[in-house]
C-alpha cells in the first residue's frame, strides 16, 4: 500500500455528519458495491455518525476499502473521547438508551455489520470498528501468510494522498517483509518518495533489513527522502529482524512484556549513517510488532487500557491513533501479528 488507507472524517455536530455520510457512501460506490449494500452502508454510515453526535459531542470516522482472506470490504473505525460505555453488551439491546432515544443505534450497526467489535473505557473513550464485504463468504482457501498485518495511514488533513506508506508481502524465500515508511513533509513530494521507496522494496532480494534500507537510500536520493523501519518475519529460524532510521517506532508486544526498539538516526535518501546494522528478536506464542511513524510517545502505556491486545489489530491501531494520532500531519500505524 503506498498512501492512505483511510480517510478521516470529523464529525463535531449535525452539519458535519451529511458530509461524512456521503464520504462513505463515494467509498462504497467507487469500490463496486452492489446496491443492497450500499443502502445498508449508508444506514451504518447515518447510526455511526448519529452515536457520534449524541454520546460523544465530537468523534472521527476512518474509512477505507481494505481485502482479506474474506474478500473486499469497506472498514469503519468510529473514535471518540467521550464518557465511554459501562457495559456495551447490554447498550446493544433494542430499547436500551442513555440518551432518550429508541436505543437501537449500536444494535442496528451490529446487525448490519459483517463483522463488528466495540473496545470502550469508561472516561476514555470507545472505538467502535464495523466491516461489510462486498461479497462475503467461506475464508478463501489460499495460505495464511506468515504475519497477520493491519494498518491505518490517514493523511494530512487537507492533503489529497498520505506522505505515508507501507507495503507488506511473503518473499520467495518464505520470508514475510513489511516496511513502513513517512516521506519528509506531507503531499505529494512526500507520498512520491514513499511510494519509490517501496517500489524497489518489493524488487530487492537481501533479506537483511539494513541492506534493504541502503538499497533504498541509494534508489530515492532524487526524492524529498524519510524516515522507515523494515521487519523481517523468518518463519524458519523463528526471528524477526528489523532496522528502522528516523523517527519510526518499532515496539514488539508479547504475552508477558512490551519493549519499543530505538531507531538510527538519518534520512533515508539524504544521508544515513556508516553504523547500520541489523537487530534480532526471538518469536515468542502471539507476539506482535507496531510500527508508528512520528514514534510512539515513552509515557503511552497499552498496560492502562485493559484488554486491548487482544482486541482485533485495527482496534489497537486505533487506540493508538486516539491518543497521538490527530496532529497535524500524516499518521500511519501499521501491526503485524504472528497466527495463533
Amino acid at each position: 500500500m503506498d498512501s492512505a488507507t483511510h480517510v478521516s472524517l470529523i464529525v463535531r455536530d449535525r452539519s458535519f455528519a451529511a458530509g461524512a455520510k456521503k464520504d462513505i457512501h463515494r467509498l462504497a460506490v467507487n469500490a463496486g458495491f452492489a446496491q443492497r449494500k450500499i443502502d445498508e452502508i449508508d444506514i451504518l454510515a447515518s447510526e455511526l455518525t448519529s452515536n457520534l453526535i449524541k454520546h460523544a459531542a465530537e468523534g472521527e470516522i476512518l474509512a477505507g476499502i481494505a481485502t482479506d482472506l474474506h474478500g473486499t470490504m469497506l472498514e469503519l473505525v468510529a473514535i471518540d473521547s467521550g464518557p465511554g460505555i459501562t457495559d456495551p453488551e447490554r447498550m446493544m439491546q433494542d430499547g436500551v438508551s442513555t440518551a432518550g432515544t429508541l436505543g437501537h443505534g449500536l444494535g442496528a450497526i451490529r446487525r448490519l455489520s459483517d463483522q463488528f467489535e466495540i473496545y470502550s473505557i469508561k472516561g476514555w473513550g470507545t472505538i467502535l470498528l464495523s466491516r461489510t464485504y462486498m461479497e462475503k463468504g467461506k475464508e478463501a482457501a489460499a495460505k495464511r501468510p506468515v504475519l497477520n498485518v493491519r494498518s491505518l495511514v490517514v493523511a494530512k488533513p487537507g492533503e489529497v494522498v498520505s506522505g505515508d506508506g507501507y507495503f507488506g508481502f511473503t518473499a520467495r524465500d518464505g520470508t514475510f517483509r513489511v516496511m513502513a515508511a513517512d516521506g519528509l513533509g506531507h503531499g505529494l513530494e512526500a507520498n512520491l518518495a514513499v511510494r519509490q521507496a517501496l517500489q524497489a522494496f518489493r524488487e530487492i532480494e537481501s533479506d537483511s533489513p539494513m541492506e534493504i534500507l541502503r538499497t533504498v537510500h541509494a534508489m530515492i536520493r532524487k526524492t524529498r527522502g524519510m524516515v522507515a523501519a523494515v521487519v523481517i518475519v523468518d518463519p524458519t529460524r523463528k526471528v524477526w529482524k528489523f532496522c528502522g532510521i528516523g523517527n519510526i517506532a518499532i515496539r514488539f508486544t508479547g504475552v508477558h512484556q512490551s519493549r519499543s526498539y530505538l531507531s538510527h538516526n538519518g534520512i533515508v535518501g539524504h544521508n544515513i549513517p556508516g553504523s547500520l546494522y541489523d537487530q534480532e528478536v526471538p518469536q515468542q506464542d502471539y507476539q506482535q510488532v507496531t510500527l508508528c511513524s512520528d514514534g510512539i510517545r515513552s509515557r503511552w502505556q497499552q498496560m492502562r487500557l485493559p484488554e486491548l491486545g487482544r482486541q482485533d489489530l485495527v482496534i489497537q491501531a486505533a487506540a493508538l491513533y486516539k491518543d497521538f494520532g490527530r496532529r497535524n500531519d500524516d499518521m500511519s500505524i501499521i501491526i503485524g501479528k504472528l497466527p495463533s
